[in-house]
């Protein structure tokens, strides 16, 4: 978050808001650029966004409009369902800031979602 704030001067600083509600959240997003963060930790590794019927399908529009959509490692649309109600981490919103956010979850600010 020091780095989306600005600290450091490496990037603009960006407000960080939440309003607790994905879909709300996504829209606001999607209409002024951002990114929508919702990581796993240490309780739910796995996140707790559900992947089939929430992460799915906001990454398939957040896609069509430009922007991109991933769990840290691989995009959203790549991951394979192993059950109905997996849960995975999400990333969504812009394509930069998602790749930053890629980066900066892999340590390394070169790292890039593979598309």
């Amino acid at each position: 978050m020091r780095s989306y704030r600005g600290v450091g001067g490496s990037r603009k600083p960006l407000s960080v808001r939440y309003v607790g509600s994905l879909v709300a959240d996504f829209h606001r997003n999607l209409l002024g650029g951002g990114v929508f963060c919702y990581p796993g930790n240490k309780r739910n590794p796995n996140g707790k966004l559900r992947l089939l019927y929430e992460a799915n399908p906001l990454a398939f529009v957040v896609e069509q409009a430009g922007g991109l959509a991933c769990d840290g490692r691989q995009r959203i649309l790549d991951v394979n369902p192993t059950e109905l109600h997996q849960r995975t981490p999400l990333f969504i919103g812009s394509r930069d800031e998602v790749e930053a956010a890629s980066a900066m979850l892999a340590g390394d600010p070169q790292v890039s979602v593979a598309v």
